[in-house]
């Protein structure tokens, strides 16, 4: 059967590609994710002498030529697209049969290309804006002219992958690539495409963006040694550690993946979102946001609390976010809640913002697929606020796991829960 409970389309992952702190590609990641490794490390992008944090999950084993944000977030989507697109034997080079949903970073010129077009237009020699527009189209200042345009990112995607219709950009905070995959089903379910190209990429690891979030107490300050700072859960918790990375996902009707042979990774079940007006970071503090948004997952997947096995927690490693999200899971889960593992991906690889919620997706489907629970690393202090099992230090083998959650929660009051299956 092609249709699940209400009638649609079932809609499966085909291909998945990933990068992270911990390494590229599936094989890598999910090695050094189960083995409990850590991929924070020492800031040495940019000078952190005068920082209270200096640490973060940078990829700095992708050259490039251009260091800014959206030059390295694009490519590091190229190259999970890459992968993604190979493992599912979709299409062909440069025609992909289906649109492409993308969660990116605020596109901002930063810092050292501020100054670079400064000096390179004259600034201080009274250049009016008129000069600039004419230097602009001379080609003089191309390169900046382009890269800046917010849909600079995505555009280069669909040409390169051969997308079909306009890409779709989305910026929902923390929460953004859980939505990009939410568009991507919706649409398929919807009969608008049998195919869609999902990818949440974030190279944000630069002076200004982690300047703004200290500014916000949002970040962890325990440097030393960096591998130890990202903490869900623990009581000792005190922020979380940015982080880089970028994960796709090919979606498909069950129906079209099975009249091309194509193998079913994953299934995306449901999907549930509710906003949160209540603050610019802080959750509503009756959780009702959060709540709905997991059961909206599972009424939209047919599926009751007592099916799921398995949390993939957005598990920040901040005292307000992991609080909200137990209050959220043991609202939902009932007495069962503490018996649910729930492990977070953020204690090793950090927290990669806009790609969050696609890098956290893959890596759930891998646990149902694998039958192996990644642990929650740094876990010395348990809160006794917090009765989580968080797989605590050790990865865990399970089996029978039928359907898993991974949740996503952002700044801004942006909610997203998914729900995966087996195939």
């Amino acid at each position: 059967m092609d249709t699940d409970h209400l009638g649609r389309p079932i809609v499966v992952i085909t291909g998945m590609g990933v990068i992270t702190s911990l390494g590229q590609g599936q094989a890598a990641n999910w090695k050094a994710l189960t083995a409990g490794q850590s991929g924070i490390r020492r800031i040495t992008r940019f000078p952190v002498g005068n920082m209270r944090t200096t640490i973060a999950g940078t990829v700095d084993f992708i050259p490039v030529e251009d260091p800014s944000a959206p030059a390295l977030s694009q490519r590091l989507a190229e190259l999970v697209i890459d992968e993604a697109l190979a493992e599912s034997g979709i299409g062909r080079p440069g025609a992909f049969p289906g649109p492409l949903f993308m969660a990116l970073p605020p596109v901002e010129m930063e810092w050292p290309q501020r100054f670079a077009l400064a000096a390179a237009s004259g600034a201080n020699d009274q250049v009016t804006y008129d000069d600039l527009l004419r230097a602009a189209g001379s080609g003089k200042f191309e390169g900046y002219y382009t890269r800046f345009l917010f849909a600079s990112v995505g555009e280069a995607l669909a040409d390169r992958f051969g997308t079909q219709g306009s890409p779709i950009a989305t910026s929902t905070a923390c929460a953004s690539g859980g939505t990009s995959i939410q568009l991507g089903v919706e649409a398929i379910r919807r009969g608008e495409a049998d195919a869609a190209l999902v990818v949440g990429t974030d190279a944000s690891v630069n002076a200004e963006s982690l300047i703004r979030f200290s500014l916000l107490s949002a970040l962890s300050t325990r440097n030393d040694p960096p591998s130890a700072a990202s903490r869900p859960f623990s009581k000792d918790r005190e922020g979380f550690v940015m982080a880089e990375g970028a994960g796709a996902l090919v979606l498909e009707s069950l129906a079209a993946a099975r009249a091309r042979g194509a193998k079913v990774l994953a299934v995306v079940e449901g999907c549930g979102e509710q906003a949160d007006g209540f603050h610019r970071t802080r959750s509503s503090p009756d959780g009702k946001p959060i709540i709905a948004c997991m059961r909206n997952a599972l009424a939209d997947a047919g599926l009751a609390p007592e099916d799921v096995g398995y949390i993939n927690a957005h598990g920040t490693g901040t005292p307000e976010n992991d609080k909200m999200e137990w209050v959220g899971v043991s609202t939902v889960f009932g007495e069962r809640a503490g018996s649910i593992p729930m492990s977070s991906n953020k204690s090793m690889i950090g927290h990669s913002l806009t790609a969050a919620g696609a890098v956290e997706a893959i890596f759930t489907a891998l646990t149902l697929r694998e039958g192996l629970m990644p642990p929650t690393i740094n876990y010395e202090i348990p809160d006794p606020t917090l009765p989580v099992d968080c797989v605590p230090n050790v990865a865990r083998p399970v089996t029978g796991l039928k359907h898993a959650i991974s949740n996503s929660f952002g700044f801004g009051g942006q909610n997203v829960c998914l729900v995966l299956g087996t195939a």
